[in-house]
Protein backbone atom coordinates (compact mmCIF):
# COMPACT_ATOMS: atom_id res chain seq x y z
CA UNK A 1 0.00 0.00 0.00
CA UNK A 2 1.41 3.46 -0.94
CA UNK A 3 0.51 6.75 0.82
CA UNK A 4 1.06 10.24 -0.83
CA UNK A 5 2.94 12.31 1.50
CA UNK A 6 1.78 15.37 0.48
CA UNK A 7 -1.12 16.89 -1.74
CA UNK A 8 -0.78 20.47 -0.55
CA UNK A 9 -4.01 22.76 -1.50
CA UNK A 10 -4.23 26.29 -2.80
CA UNK A 11 -5.30 27.46 0.96
CA UNK A 12 -2.52 26.33 2.45
CA UNK A 13 1.02 27.59 2.48
CA UNK A 14 4.22 25.05 2.15
CA UNK A 15 6.05 26.97 4.19
CA UNK A 16 5.89 25.46 7.54
CA UNK A 17 6.21 28.03 10.87
CA UNK A 18 9.16 28.17 12.65
CA UNK A 19 8.75 25.87 15.78
CA UNK A 20 11.38 25.08 18.42
CA UNK A 21 11.50 21.32 17.44
CA UNK A 22 12.79 23.16 13.77
CA UNK A 23 14.87 25.80 15.77
CA UNK A 24 16.73 23.76 17.80
CA UNK A 25 17.77 20.86 15.01
CA UNK A 26 18.47 23.93 12.98
CA UNK A 27 20.99 25.05 15.49
CA UNK A 28 22.53 21.64 17.12
CA UNK A 29 23.22 20.42 13.63
CA UNK A 30 24.87 23.75 12.90
CA UNK A 31 22.10 24.55 10.07
CA UNK A 32 23.16 21.38 7.92
CA UNK A 33 21.25 20.05 4.94
CA UNK A 34 17.93 18.19 5.42
CA UNK A 35 18.19 14.48 4.33
CA UNK A 36 16.00 14.25 1.61
CA UNK A 37 13.30 11.97 0.76
CA UNK A 38 11.43 12.64 4.08
CA UNK A 39 8.09 14.36 4.19
CA UNK A 40 7.77 18.65 5.22
CA UNK A 41 7.08 16.95 8.73
CA UNK A 42 10.26 15.13 9.52
CA UNK A 43 13.14 16.79 9.53
CA UNK A 44 16.53 14.73 9.57
CA UNK A 45 20.26 16.18 9.69
CA UNK A 46 23.31 14.51 9.74
CA UNK A 47 26.31 16.42 11.95
CA UNK A 48 28.32 15.68 14.64
CA UNK A 49 27.91 15.49 18.13
CA UNK A 50 31.73 15.92 20.46
CA UNK A 51 33.47 14.93 17.42
CA UNK A 52 30.75 11.80 16.65
CA UNK A 53 28.76 11.74 13.65
CA UNK A 54 25.49 11.77 14.51
CA UNK A 55 22.19 11.92 13.59
CA UNK A 56 19.48 14.73 14.47
CA UNK A 57 15.43 14.31 14.01
CA UNK A 58 12.89 16.25 14.57
CA UNK A 59 8.99 16.54 14.20
CA UNK A 60 7.88 20.13 12.80
CA UNK A 61 4.20 21.86 11.61
CA UNK A 62 3.58 21.20 7.99
CA UNK A 63 0.49 23.19 7.07
CA UNK A 64 0.66 21.79 3.31
CA UNK A 65 0.09 18.14 5.14
CA UNK A 66 -2.42 15.89 3.27
CA UNK A 67 -3.66 14.73 6.67
CA UNK A 68 -4.93 17.43 8.84
CA UNK A 69 -5.12 16.08 11.56
CA UNK A 70 -1.07 16.21 11.23
CA UNK A 71 -0.45 19.97 10.13
CA UNK A 72 0.76 21.24 13.45
CA UNK A 73 3.75 18.91 14.20
CA UNK A 74 1.43 15.95 15.52
CA UNK A 75 2.95 12.72 14.80
CA UNK A 76 0.55 10.61 12.30
CA UNK A 77 0.74 7.58 9.82
CA UNK A 78 3.17 9.41 7.72
CA UNK A 79 5.50 10.77 10.06
CA UNK A 80 5.82 7.43 12.50
CA UNK A 81 6.63 5.74 9.32
CA UNK A 82 9.15 8.29 8.54
CA UNK A 83 10.83 8.37 11.61
CA UNK A 84 11.65 4.95 12.24
CA UNK A 85 13.03 5.06 8.37
CA UNK A 86 14.92 7.79 9.77
CA UNK A 87 16.75 5.89 13.09
CA UNK A 88 16.59 2.34 10.86
CA UNK A 89 18.61 4.03 8.14
CA UNK A 90 21.35 4.99 10.57
CA UNK A 91 21.11 1.92 12.25
CA UNK A 92 21.67 0.14 8.91
CA UNK A 93 24.48 2.63 7.81
CA UNK A 94 26.09 1.35 11.25
CA UNK A 95 25.75 -2.07 10.91
CA UNK A 96 29.45 -3.32 10.36
CA UNK A 97 31.12 -0.09 12.69
CA UNK A 98 33.16 -0.78 15.60
CA UNK A 99 30.81 2.87 17.15
CA UNK A 100 27.46 3.35 16.50
CA UNK A 101 26.44 6.79 16.09
CA UNK A 102 24.27 8.96 18.22
CA UNK A 103 20.79 9.83 17.26
CA UNK A 104 19.12 12.81 19.05
CA UNK A 105 15.63 13.45 19.03
CA UNK A 106 14.79 16.87 19.19
CA UNK A 107 11.11 16.55 20.70
CA UNK A 108 8.56 19.19 20.06
CA UNK A 109 5.12 17.69 19.43
CA UNK A 110 1.58 18.48 20.75
CA UNK A 111 0.19 14.94 20.79
CA UNK A 112 -0.17 11.65 18.02
CA UNK A 113 -2.74 12.81 14.99
CA UNK A 114 -6.54 11.77 15.90
CA UNK A 115 -8.95 11.47 13.16
CA UNK A 116 -10.63 8.85 11.63
CA UNK A 117 -8.33 8.53 8.43
CA UNK A 118 -5.10 8.34 10.45
CA UNK A 119 -7.53 5.29 12.71
CA UNK A 120 -8.29 3.22 9.42
CA UNK A 121 -4.56 3.51 8.07
CA UNK A 122 -3.03 2.35 10.90
CA UNK A 123 -1.84 4.90 13.19
CA UNK A 124 -1.11 2.71 15.75
CA UNK A 125 1.09 0.54 13.52
CA UNK A 126 2.98 3.71 12.73
CA UNK A 127 3.68 4.80 15.61
CA UNK A 128 4.87 1.33 17.36
CA UNK A 129 7.19 0.93 14.61
CA UNK A 130 8.80 4.65 15.37
CA UNK A 131 9.43 3.57 19.00
CA UNK A 132 10.53 0.06 17.88
CA UNK A 133 13.18 1.92 15.58
CA UNK A 134 14.44 3.35 18.43
CA UNK A 135 14.37 0.95 21.09
CA UNK A 136 16.05 -1.50 18.57
CA UNK A 137 18.83 1.29 17.70
CA UNK A 138 19.51 1.34 21.70
CA UNK A 139 19.69 -2.21 21.82
CA UNK A 140 21.84 -2.49 19.20
CA UNK A 141 24.09 -0.17 20.75
CA UNK A 142 23.58 3.15 19.31
CA UNK A 143 23.37 6.09 22.28
CA UNK A 144 19.91 7.67 21.75
CA UNK A 145 19.42 10.78 23.50
CA UNK A 146 15.99 12.68 23.56
CA UNK A 147 16.25 16.63 24.13
CA UNK A 148 12.74 17.95 24.81
CA UNK A 149 12.67 21.14 24.23
CA UNK A 150 8.79 22.16 23.67
CA UNK A 151 5.53 20.15 24.13
CA UNK A 152 6.25 16.54 24.66
CA UNK A 153 2.93 14.90 24.73
CA UNK A 154 0.68 11.57 24.35
CA UNK A 155 1.68 9.22 21.91
CA UNK A 156 3.97 11.23 19.69
CA UNK A 157 6.08 11.58 23.11
CA UNK A 158 6.06 7.67 23.20
CA UNK A 159 6.79 7.23 19.28
CA UNK A 160 9.71 9.61 19.18
CA UNK A 161 11.89 10.41 22.31
CA UNK A 162 10.77 7.70 25.07
CA UNK A 163 12.71 5.28 24.08
CA UNK A 164 16.19 6.89 24.63
CA UNK A 165 18.90 6.24 26.96
CA UNK A 166 18.83 9.69 28.20
CA UNK A 167 15.90 12.26 28.43
CA UNK A 168 16.72 15.92 28.33
CA UNK A 169 14.73 19.21 29.10
CA UNK A 170 15.02 22.39 28.68
CA UNK A 171 14.29 24.05 32.06
CA UNK A 172 11.55 26.64 30.68
CA UNK A 173 7.84 26.94 30.94
CA UNK A 174 7.39 25.87 27.09
CA UNK A 175 8.28 22.66 27.88
CA UNK A 176 5.58 19.96 29.29
CA UNK A 177 5.01 16.81 29.06
CA UNK A 178 1.57 14.57 29.74
CA UNK A 179 -0.16 11.63 28.50
CA UNK A 180 -3.06 14.23 27.05
CA UNK A 181 -3.55 17.70 26.37
CA UNK A 182 -5.50 19.92 29.67
CA UNK A 183 -8.86 20.35 27.48
CA UNK A 184 -8.64 16.53 26.95
CA UNK A 185 -7.53 15.49 30.09
CA UNK A 186 -10.42 17.81 32.15
CA UNK A 187 -13.29 16.16 29.81
CA UNK A 188 -12.02 12.35 30.90
CA UNK A 189 -11.62 13.67 34.65
CA UNK A 190 -14.91 15.46 34.42
CA UNK A 191 -13.12 18.46 35.90
CA UNK A 192 -12.88 22.55 34.90
CA UNK A 193 -9.14 23.04 33.47
CA UNK A 194 -8.43 25.25 36.62
CA UNK A 195 -9.71 22.61 38.61
CA UNK A 196 -7.25 19.89 36.59
CA UNK A 197 -4.25 22.42 37.03
CA UNK A 198 -5.45 22.80 40.97
CA UNK A 199 -5.06 18.97 41.30
CA UNK A 200 -1.92 18.59 39.54
CA UNK A 201 -0.29 21.00 41.94
CA UNK A 202 -0.50 18.03 44.31
CA UNK A 203 -0.27 14.83 42.46
CA UNK A 204 2.73 15.14 39.98
CA UNK A 205 2.00 12.60 37.52
CA UNK A 206 -1.27 14.90 36.80
CA UNK A 207 0.93 18.01 36.10
CA UNK A 208 2.39 19.44 32.76
CA UNK A 209 5.24 21.29 33.85
CA UNK A 210 8.91 19.65 33.34
CA UNK A 211 9.66 20.42 37.21
CA UNK A 212 6.84 18.33 38.43
CA UNK A 213 7.92 15.94 35.63
CA UNK A 214 11.20 15.52 36.58
CA UNK A 215 10.06 14.40 40.36
CA UNK A 216 9.33 11.10 39.03
CA UNK A 217 12.81 10.52 38.23
CA UNK A 218 12.50 10.07 34.58
CA UNK A 219 14.77 13.03 32.65
CA UNK A 220 18.65 12.60 33.24
CA UNK A 221 18.95 16.62 32.84
CA UNK A 222 17.56 20.03 33.37
CA UNK A 223 19.37 22.49 31.17
CA UNK A 224 18.63 26.03 32.02
CA UNK A 225 18.78 28.43 29.08
CA UNK A 226 17.55 32.00 28.52
CA UNK A 227 15.80 32.48 25.06
CA UNK A 228 14.30 28.52 24.58
CA UNK A 229 12.48 29.86 21.74
CA UNK A 230 15.09 31.61 19.65
CA UNK A 231 18.38 30.38 21.12
CA UNK A 232 21.31 32.42 21.60
CA UNK A 233 24.91 31.43 21.57
CA UNK A 234 25.28 30.77 24.77
CA UNK A 235 21.84 28.70 25.52
CA UNK A 236 23.75 26.49 21.94
CA UNK A 237 26.98 25.95 23.77
CA UNK A 238 25.05 24.87 27.31
CA UNK A 239 22.66 22.71 25.41
CA UNK A 240 25.53 21.34 23.55
CA UNK A 241 27.69 20.73 26.74
CA UNK A 242 24.53 18.76 28.32
CA UNK A 243 24.36 16.48 25.14
CA UNK A 244 28.07 15.95 25.10
CA UNK A 245 27.85 14.97 28.97
CA UNK A 246 24.47 11.84 28.00
CA UNK A 247 26.75 10.66 25.27
CA UNK A 248 29.66 10.57 27.57
CA UNK A 249 27.12 8.95 30.35
CA UNK A 250 25.62 6.76 28.05
CA UNK A 251 29.19 5.34 26.87
CA UNK A 252 30.38 4.60 30.31
CA UNK A 253 27.29 2.54 30.93
CA UNK A 254 27.97 -0.80 30.88
CA UNK A 255 24.57 -1.83 30.67
CA UNK A 256 23.04 0.58 28.50
CA UNK A 257 18.98 0.09 29.41
CA UNK A 258 16.87 2.42 31.21
CA UNK A 259 17.54 1.81 34.85
CA UNK A 260 18.63 5.24 35.23
CA UNK A 261 14.65 6.04 35.36
CA UNK A 262 14.05 4.67 38.62
CA UNK A 263 15.46 6.89 41.06
CA UNK A 264 12.63 10.41 41.63
CA UNK A 265 11.45 10.67 44.89
CA UNK A 266 8.25 10.14 42.87
CA UNK A 267 9.63 6.53 41.78
CA UNK A 268 10.30 5.40 45.35
CA UNK A 269 7.12 2.70 44.97
CA UNK A 270 7.89 1.72 41.63
CA UNK A 271 11.81 0.60 42.75
CA UNK A 272 10.26 -1.07 45.36
CA UNK A 273 7.88 -3.03 43.50
CA UNK A 274 10.87 -4.02 40.82
CA UNK A 275 13.25 -5.00 43.90
CA UNK A 276 10.64 -7.85 45.01
CA UNK A 277 9.95 -8.55 41.94
CA UNK A 278 13.42 -9.66 41.19
CA UNK A 279 13.92 -11.11 44.14
CA UNK A 280 10.91 -13.64 44.00
CA UNK A 281 11.85 -13.96 40.11
CA UNK A 282 15.43 -15.58 41.40
CA UNK A 283 14.11 -17.67 44.28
Amino acid sequence: MTIATATPTATLTANPPVSRGATWLAALSGNAARVDGYPASVQVADATLDGHAARFIALVPDPASAWPRARHGEAGVIEGWSLARAVHEAVQADRDAAAKRPIVAVVDTPSQAYGRREEAFGIHQSLAGAADAYAAARLQGHPVIALLVGHAMSGAFLAHGYQANRLLALDDAGVEVHAMGKQAAARITMRSVEELEAFAASVPPMAYDIGSYATLGLLWRRIRVHRAAQPDAADLDTVRGALRAALADILADPQRDLRSRLGGPNRQASSRVREVLARQWDD
